[in-house]
């Protein structure tokens, strides 16, 4: 593994090594044990698209690896002035041992990654979002101690979160049922995807959905860079929400999981919201341990 760009990229194999390294530094860093792998190393960490978890998980995680990470707002820098995104690949590859990016277009990390010559982590892109995954499966596995053979629901838009979710769900094994309305189901790369497993559906119904769900998630309906969709969206996602009638359709043991911001009495209700709190903050900040992982698997070579 070089980059992180999408899990699609990504084997089975290589997901169950990142969560395991996950599950290793977490312990350790319960527990005290310092692990400075990337001592003296810097990630740059660019930002198009605001962020609350991404930028505080990303550096503070830099800084318990024993590195430093540089916020570098696209507004400051000349990638926001018009410099092509492989000249700016070229010149910070000079400087740093590894680049974050959330942004908008897909094809901007993977440019990235063409053109530079160190590890790029898609930190998030309308397309998809894989550092959220693979913070969502660590957490998964938390609870229910397995992967394989669970029973996964998602229920709302068909965004960069369904598209990886989808992805990442069926090659660990899990069994993916997405509710959707129609005209908002995911990519088509992701649905092309899927055409090689059994084990996945889309629906419109939330309650078909849940049923039997060993883990439930949702999303806000409209997602960042669309506040000209909302009251569009309002009307269209009517009903895609995890409420009691969706809980009770699930199996009684069923996780709820959010990747946050939550908009209660949208998406979710406030009641199921508070009920499924710790396995929601727990996701959280599993993004932090995850994250980890990721650069110590792209960047502990890289010095």
């Amino acid at each position: 593994m070089k980059h992180l760009l999408k899990l699609l990229d990504l084997s089975t194999e290589e997901i169950i090594d990142i969560l395991n390294l996950a599950d290793q530094l977490k312990y350790e860093q319960k527990h005290g044990i310092p692990h400075n792998i990337l001592k003296g190393m810097t990630l740059g960490m660019i930002f198009q698209k605001a962020s609350t978890r991404t930028r505080v998980s990303f550096e503070t995680g830099m800084y318990q690896l024993g590195g430093n990470a540089l916020f570098l707002s696209s507004k400051e820098l000349q990638i926001g002035r018009g410099e092509p995104v492989q000249d700016t690949a070229r010149v910070l590859s000079r400087y740093l041992n590894g680049i974050m990016i959330r942004t908008y277009e897909q094809s901007e990390v993977e440019n990235l990654a063409e053109y530079g010559s160190i590890p790029i982590i898609n930190g998030l892109t309308d397309f998809c979002h894989p550092c959220q995954v693979l913070a969502d499966l660590q957490t998964i596995r938390e609870y229910k101690n397995k992967l394989d053979g669970l029973n996964f629901c998602y229920i709302g838009d068909g965004n960069n979160m369904a598209n990886s979710l989808t992805v990442g769900c069926l090659k660990v094994g899990m069994n993916v049922t997405l509710a959707c309305p129609e005209g908002y189901y995911p990519d088509k790369k992701v649905l092309d995807f899927t055409s090689d497993y059994d084990n996945f559906k889309i629906v419109n119904s939330p309650v078909e959905a849940a049923a039997d769900a060993d883990v439930l998630y949702t999303d806000v309906w409209a997602s960042m860079g669309m506040e000209d969709e909302v009251e569009k969206r309002k009307i269209a996602f009517k009903g895609y929400q995890i409420n009691d009638s969706v809980m009770a359709s699930a199996k009684p043991d069923a996780i709820v999981m959010h990747c946050l911001p939550a908009h209660r009495e949208e998406e979710i209700t406030s009641k199921v919201f508070e009920q499924h709190a710790k396995e929601i903050f727990d996701e959280a900040e599993n993004r932090l341990h995850a994250q980890k992982a990721v650069m110590v698997r792209l960047m502990a070579n890289e010095g």
